[in-house]
């Protein structure tokens, strides 16, 4: 008999960490390959990780709950093979999806830590999210040695930042003297998960109900990206008649030569993409006092859950598809968010964002931007409204399919011109789509 080591998974590029869920299996259970072992969540999706190997779960080392760094070991499974010293990598998990925004705000900010986690001089370990929360909270180097840890051995977990910072706030733990130097230069602002007391108390015909993990997920980015970002958001009016009308000629057309049903999603990623060339400054990110201009276009589509919630898929290297390649990606990113089946890195990596207001019936919304980019667009229902057009004959009354669009923008990075110019060649881009375009 032997033991081998399984060992949290790399969850993405900019995951270093991962909270434990559930433990499917408990010490002296019996497990078979690729059988899900626990469930864990990140602030992109929730996994489950199937063992690697066959045999009897002999130890596990983390509770639920527990915050993990990638790669350490988590559990080991007593096998018939022959000894296994080194750890082995899980295999890659299956991904539910976290929703990650109500309409018609933006998805869940994307938190990107440092490259490698730190650890202080008394050589304790802090986790990226651990020091981004406690650069926010102004909590100095000196607290955090004295805070005491719950995780493995004696590490400070996010529960135990969050707690002290509550209780510092309520004036069970004192507040530093001066304002300390931050621990990270990464701008973040946490929402405190405890800031929902358990002894609220309310008058009236009412019914108090705590906020699960995602929907407390939800409101953390949705307060982080409003403190980071200084929104400013503008409007305009375009006429896609030609659209509308173009789809509904080859609509049945497209699927029975392609197997893929066309909407209109792709056409507005499309449109975005051949603007973001135009004005590549909105396809950027924000580093300090350094702008980080992203020569890849990644666009992130909001897709609705079956609970209602968003979540924000990335179609990687837009600019390099055509019209087929963008319908193909779309509906496969949205058949699998609705299935649960998204995978880790499938909403990472997004430059830009697009959510589509319509979809719930509104003509348009002020949307929240994705963190860490600047800007994303909301494009509202489409309605057919009496228009007038300047014809050779003269002006005349029609009736046009029209659609508000919305861009919310960072004005740290993106001025009123940029941000306008934009939104309009977008608007542009719409309106000349051709009707006579080949499928």
């Amino acid at each position: 008999m032997s033991l081998v080591d399984l060992v949290m998974p790399k969850m993405g590029e900019s995951i270093m960490e991962a909270t434990i869920l559930k433990w499917n299996k408990q010490v002296g259970d019996t497990i078979n390959m690729d059988e899900t072992l626990l469930e864990i969540a990140t602030d992109k999706v929730d996994s489950e990780v199937p063992s690697t190997v066959g045999g009897k779960v002999a130890e596990i080392l983390f509770k639920e709950n527990d915050v993990v760094a990638v790669g350490k070991v988590i559990a080991r499974i007593e096998t018939g093979g022959a000894a296994v010293s080194n750890p082995s990598p899980v295999a890659a998990p299956v991904a539910t999806p976290s929703p990650v925004a109500s309409a018609p705000a933006a998805p869940v900010a994307q938190f990107v830590p440092s490259s490698t986690p730190s650890a202080a001089g008394n050589n304790k370990f802090y986790s990226p999210l651990v020091l981004n929360i406690a650069s926010s909270e102004g909590v100095s180097m000196s607290e955090m040695e004295n805070i005491p840890g719950s995780g493995n051995e004696g590490r400070v977990t996010k529960k135990d930042i969050l707690n002290y910072v509550a209780n510092r706030k309520s004036g069970i733990a004192p507040a530093p003297a001066s304002a300390p130097a931050a621990v990270t230069s990464a701008p973040a602002v946490i929402v405190n998960e405890s800031q929902a007391s358990s002894n609220v108390v309310a008058s009236g015909n009412v019914e108090l109900i705590e906020m699960d993990r995602m929907r407390k997920m939800i409101a953390d980015h949705m307060v982080k990206s409003k403190a980071t970002s200084p929104h400013v958001t503008s409007f305009t009016e375009a006429d896609v008649t030609n659209i509308v009308n173009w789809r509904n000629k080859v609509k049945t057309s497209f699927e029975k030569k392609y197997s893929e049903k066309i909407t209109f999603t792709p056409i507005f990623i499309e449109a975005i993409v051949n603007a973001i060339k135009k004005y590549p400054m909105i396809n950027c990110s924000l580093d300090g006092n350094t702008i980080i201009l992203k020569k890849d276009i990644n666009i992130g589509m909001a897709a609705a859950l079956p609970s209602g919630n968003l979540i924000v898929p990335v179609i990687k290297n837009a600019d390099t598809k055509n019209l087929f390649g963008l319908t193909k990606e779309v509906n496969a990113m949205a058949n699998n968010a609705r299935s649960n089946k998204l995978k880790p890195d499938d909403t990472q990596g997004g430059t830009f964002t697009l959510t589509n207001v319509g979809t719930f019936g509104s003509l348009m919304g002020t949307p929240i931007i994705n963190q860490p980019q600047v800007a994303i667009l909301a494009v509202g229902a489409i309605k057919k409204r009496p228009m007038v057009l300047e014809t050779a004959q003269g002006d005349v009354i029609a009736i046009r399919h029209m659609m508000y669009l919305s861009l919310s923008y960072d004005h740290r990075v993106v001025d009123g011109s940029l941000g306008a110019s934009f939104l309009t060649e977008v608007a542009n881009e719409l309106e000349a789509f051709d009707s006579k375009r080949e499928i």
